[in-house]
């Protein structure tokens, strides 16, 4: 392989791109900040829960084309092509993003790159931030004019990472000359024929900010109809049935439920609208503001949906909640709607027990006054309500009579929509659920 790689972050973004790009043959140094999180990785061993990464990881560790270090120095010596993988975290009490982390990598990697070089933002910016970090790499760099930046956004979607980075739907590549473009063409050939989109920086900024808003707005919108169907009578699954075979609309992510959360839609809404703001441009992305709010709400329904079940309180009444990451194959609990449900219910009074196949460590770290368990059947013992809140295929397979003989009493609310409501009814259990009769 021509160029060597170096990956500058190792978090979610970053151990799977390193562990990736190892993969498709070249020489590959991941660099972090954190010394614990590099020696766990030197070990093979992943800070987080994602299908088929830690073989890759092993197997990419073992045949010496990847490696971790703590230095910038070694990381400038290393690498022909410089990936920036950290997070832009939504800013305490804002809607903005935080690149502060950006700004820290440039700060700390400019000053030891003293030939030419390609540095690739791969993080969920605001417009403008890279015409920005590019004028400060070549300020601070020995090189000067031969570092150059690209801006190249993940599309990443958790439990999904290997195989989006390995066979990707498109590859998007913000340049502002040739050469950057044909050094990523290079970097990429071995995915073989995917399609690219090369445009300039502004575009590629926006390329992700648009795709993440488009897709919350999809999923707003089927739970504004279930809404619409609480109120009415209706059906939201019938619904999103007959609407998903006009070709125009499409069926995908069109399914009523508790919502989105995670690491990355809230956030990236929110930055997008503070970004337009900034730009004078806030009346155009008005309506993103009520597709957070509705998502919002749906989180709100559930616990009243719970506490109606319940007999108007939750005092001295046991709650099981199935799930507690943010979506199914993860163990990310960012934002993560089930545990904003857990922790609303034990606020109001409820005696809360919590399980989760991945996340029960995250969970329990981050909010340690819950209950929780080891097993389904163990949050379930004893409980007055069941929760299905994250779409796990251990919960989808539960059986409602083995399960029933566990409970207090056979309420369910199935917060995703994905159970047989008539096998839970005809089993003798309360069965409710959003946007449905």
């Amino acid at each position: 392989m021509p160029y060597r790689l170096t990956v500058l972050g190792t978090g979610y973004l970053g151990a799977t791109h390193a562990a990736c790009m190892a993969e498709m043959g070249f020489e590959v140094l991941g660099l972090d900040v954190d010394p614990g999180k590099i020696e766990r990785l030197r070990r093979g061993e992943l800070p987080i829960h994602e299908p088929g990464l830690e073989e890759l990881l092993q197997r990419n560790l073992e045949s010496g084309r990847l490696r971790f270090t703590t230095s910038y120095e070694e990381a400038a010596a290393f690498g022909d092509v410089h990936f920036i993988c950290v997070g832009t975290p939504q800013m305490q009490g804002e809607y903005a993003a935080d690149v502060s982390f950006l700004d820290a990598v440039v700060e700390s990697l400019a000053p030891h790159l003293d030939r030419e070089c390609l540095v690739v933002g791969k993080s969920t910016v605001p417009v403008g931030t890279a015409e920005r970090l590019a004028e400060k790499l070549v300020r601070l760099s020995p090189a000067g004019m031969q570092v150059e930046l690209a801006w190249n956004p993940e599309f990443l979607r958790e439990g999904f990472a290997v195989q989006d980075t390995l066979r990707p739907d498109r590859i998007v590549m913000g340049v502002a000359s040739e050469r950057a473009e044909k050094v990523l063409r290079d970097v990429y050939a071995p995915l073989g024929e995917v399609p690219i989109v090369v445009t300039d920086f502004p575009t590629a900024e926006l390329v992700k900010s648009a795709a993440n808003a488009f897709l919350a707005t999809k999923i707003s919108f089927i739970n504004a109809m279930a809404e619409m169907c609480e109120a009415s009578g209706g059906d939201v699954r019938q619904l999103s049935q007959a609407l998903s075979y006009d070709d125009r609309i499409g069926g995908r992510y069109l399914n009523a439920g508790l919502g989105f959360g995670g690491g990355c839609l809230p956030k990236d809404i929110r930055a997008f609208i503070a970004r337009a703001e900034e730009l004078g441009a806030d009346r155009s992305l008005a309506f993103l503001r009520e597709v957070d709010s509705i998502n919002i709400r749906r989180r709100v329904r559930v616990v009243d949906l719970a506490r109606e079940l319940l007999g108007g309180s939750f005092d001295d009444r046991t709650v099981a909640v199935l799930g507690a990451a943010f979506k199914p194959n993860s163990d990310d609990i960012r934002d993560s709607p089930a545990l904003d449900v857990a922790v609303t219910i034990a606020e109001q009074g409820g005696k809360v027990k919590v399980y989760d196949p991945a996340a029960l460590g995250n969970a329990r770290a981050a909010h340690p006054h819950l209950g929780y368990a080891e097993s389904a059947f163990d949050a379930a013992r004893d409980a007055d309500v069941v929760l299905l809140l994250t779409e796990w295929q251990e919960f989808l397979a539960l059986d409602p009579e083995e399960l029933g003989a566990t409970v207090a009493a056979r309420n369910l609310i199935d917060g995703r929509n994905v159970l047989d409501a008539e096998t839970w009814r005809c089993a003798g259990w309360n069965y409710r659920a959003l946007g449905r009769p």
